[in-house]
């Protein structure tokens, strides 16, 4: 742990830093040079902790939540914020993804601002756009989808967004976060819409090494999750995007030489 009293005389400091979606290489050179700087390093439970090792000077503060676990109430995260920044220094307030969305990475920096502190923001790359990515999956496409939504599933009041069933009614990609204990309730949305064939990827822990997905319809996804035993940290993709992975890998069988690559039954489906 750093000794408060070598940094008495640093300029009290926030930066709001996005982790990335996991794979510690999604991370910016900016970002890094943060993390090196960084007195204080507050740091949430989506963070792949390998990163923390950039922060070789700081002392490290796990304020996340598991499960609906708190470490911190978002309260005492921001008084947290604004005492470790007067008697350390710089403190770096470390989150997965992106900061700026579903973050609360712009709460945090207008409570310091508002006490007094310097603040700075680093982006991170969204899990909304790279997780997807990572499976071959688009957000929008020629032809497929002209525009996407990125909504989060679960709301402060802990319901669905209402954002959803707008989207459902929309032919853009829909991307949700936060959003599989409301999966059923999403379904039903898009099956309202007449839109039980429309092709559905759900992706547990993407970017990482014990990444899991899952593939199939509106009408079988609910199966596919209990089949699959997905679960939260998870990304819910809707579109006719979903089909690019599986044409692609279709490719993949047909001109490369990789005996690994294999459809399953669903993807077989997807692809026709």
């Amino acid at each position: 742990m750093a000794d408060s009293n070598l940094h008495k005389n640093r300029q009290a400091k926030l930066t709001v830093v996005g982790a990335g979606p996991g794979d510690i290489e999604l991370i910016t050179l900016k970002a890094i040079k943060a993390l090196e700087n960084a007195d204080v390093v507050l740091y949430d439970a989506l963070v792949n902790e390998d990163l923390l090792d950039y922060a070789k000077n700081a002392e490290l503060i796990f304020v996340g939540k598991r499960k609906g676990c708190y470490a911190y109430q978002q309260e005492q995260i921001n008084e947290l914020i604004i005492s470790r920044a007067k008697s350390h220094g710089h403190v770096v307030r470390l989150k997965g993804g992106d900061p700026f969305v579903f973050g609360r990475g712009s709460e945090e920096m207008e409570y310091a601002a508002s006490h007094g502190l310097e603040v700075a923001m680093v982006p991170g790359i969204s899990s909304s756009l790279s997780v997807p990515a990572y499976q071959n999956i688009p957000v929008t496409k020629r032809g497929a989808s002209e525009s996407f939504w990125v909504i989060t599933g679960t709301t402060k009041e802990h319901k669905l967004s209402t954002d959803v069933a707008l989207a459902a009614k929309s032919s853009a990609t829909v991307v949700i976060l936060m959003g599989m204990s409301k999966l059923p309730q999403i379904v039903a949305l898009f099956k309202g819409e007449g839109k039980s064939d429309m092709p559905v990827a759900i992706i547990q822990n993407g970017t990482r090494e014990n990444e899991k997905v899952g593939i199939g319809t509106i009408e079988t996804i609910v199966d596919v999750v209990e089949k699959e035993e997905l679960s939260n940290p998870a990304i819910i993709i809707i579109g006719e995007v979903v089909r690019h992975r599986e044409s692609l890998m279709k490719a993949k069988l047909e001109y490369s030489s990789n005996e690994n690559v294999r459809l399953s039954p669903v993807e077989t489906s997807l692809s026709k």
